[in-house]
């Protein structure tokens, strides 16, 4: 258990036992059904931990150069990439650090296809839309109408291109087993007539296995179906969220509290914006450990941003006893999709990036300062 007493503020902790937790119950779901599970570093790319996370699973996929790379050097592994597209200049250090390369299009695919063929370690694969998901959010949803993201089928007239040996479909955002059996289903409807050519298929992300409820059995069953039906083919997973899942919390502390006709905020010295943009983007209300949604008749805040955006604030929470400044308040969850989307927006401070070993002690990996915040500008 974190001694959060222990942690500087403001800083993201990352508790390792709980992420082994996360990493066990993966490696059981690549045990028994026979998939691989691969870490999507869109939504966790701490590489200080790279070395525990290399134990567990099959590797891990990347969106861009920059990530690839990051697998290749610190992961110690060729990543799986995949691009909404890929420019000249890069491509060639793009192919050095991968192994399973994603087309977004075949006329992506057959601009590159050549300089593909030169590289026998390169398995070339295009990203396909099933035209099924389970998410409401259109900013999250890569089968909304019109999306940009992967092929229709009637794109490729019957036809796979030629050398192309898998196909990514990727749909989800922290959905279940059953949203992705349905997903798979609209992938064989659509795509069955090419699956006796590929060798592989990449289900995506989207696979929030390591949340409480989660049904892993049946996401071992409905695997194991897939391969059962379809045995020549090696079938990936990729999720972005379940590997981080409630694994670590951001630390923070009450630096003023403001008082507007009645409308109390706690000042804090994190940004919702710089820090969590998902919790405004998703939106999604953060869970604060010792809070809870507001009660008529205790003290209640909303919970403010350091930074000057209007909107960096959370709407009101209710606490046991008033709020003073100096008092620690702990964000939880905020491993996943926060950590890789922060800014130094408004030059407001960056948290520390902390680890809490097994054996109780704190491990500050990075502190951030005023050239972190200079270097990115001009």
């Amino acid at each position: 258990m974190i001694d959060y007493n222990k942690v500087p503020s403001p800083s993201f902790v990352l508790d390792l036992a709980r992420l082994r937790k996360n990493l066990e119950l993966i490696q059981r779901v690549q045990q028994e059904s026979g998939a691989k599970v691969i870490l999507a570093l869109k939504g966790f790319a701490m590489w200080r931990v790279f070395p525990s996370v290399k134990q567990y699973l099959a590797g891990a996929t990347a969106s861009s150069l920059h990530e690839a790379r990051l697998i290749f050097e610190e992961m110690g592994v060729p990543a799986h990439t995949y691009s909404p597209a890929y420019a000249d200049d890069e491509f060639l250090h793009v192919m050095a650090y991968s192994e399973h390369l994603v087309f977004n299009s075949i006329t992506q695919y057959q601009r590159f296809k050549e300089q593909v063929k030169v590289h026998p370690h390169i398995s070339p694969g295009i990203r396909v839309n099933p035209e099924y998901s389970s998410v409401e959010t259109d900013l999250y949803n890569p089968a909304a109408p019109g999306s940009r993201l992967g092929e229709m089928v009637e794109n490729f007239g019957g036809v796979l291109p030629e050398g192309i040996e898998g196909l990514h479909a990727h749909t989800l955002c922290e959905s279940a087993a059953s949203d992705l059996e349905k997903m798979m289903v609209a992938f064989e409807q659509r795509f069955a007539s090419f699956i006796p050519q590929l060798k592989w298929v990449n289900f995506g992300g989207g696979h929030l296995m390591t949340r409480k409820g989660y049904d892993v059995e049946h996401l071992i069953q409905i695997l194991k179906n897939f391969k059962a039906k379809y045995p020549h083919l090696e079938v990936i997973l990729e999720p972005g969220s379940a590997i981080a899942w409630e694994t670590g919390e951001l630390v923070s502390t009450v630096l003023d509290i403001v008082n507007s006709r009645g409308v109390k905020t706690a000042i804090l010295d994190v940004s919702f914006t710089a820090h969590m943009p998902d919790t405004l983007e998703m939106p999604y209300r953060p869970k604060v450990l010792g809070a809870s949604d507001p009660v008529e008749g205790k003290p209640t805040y909303r919970l403010g941003g350091v930074s000057c955006l209007a909107g960096d604030f959370m709407s009101e929470y209710s606490f046991d006893k008033p709020l003073e400044v100096g008092d620690r308040l702990i964000l939880w969850d905020m491993i996943h999709y926060t950590m890789v989307k922060t800014t130094t927006f408004n030059g407001v401070k960056h948290p520390n990036i902390c680890i809490w070993h097994e054996n109780g002690e704190l491990e500050v990996v990075r502190e951030f300062g005023y050239a972190d915040f200079r270097d990115r500008l001009s």
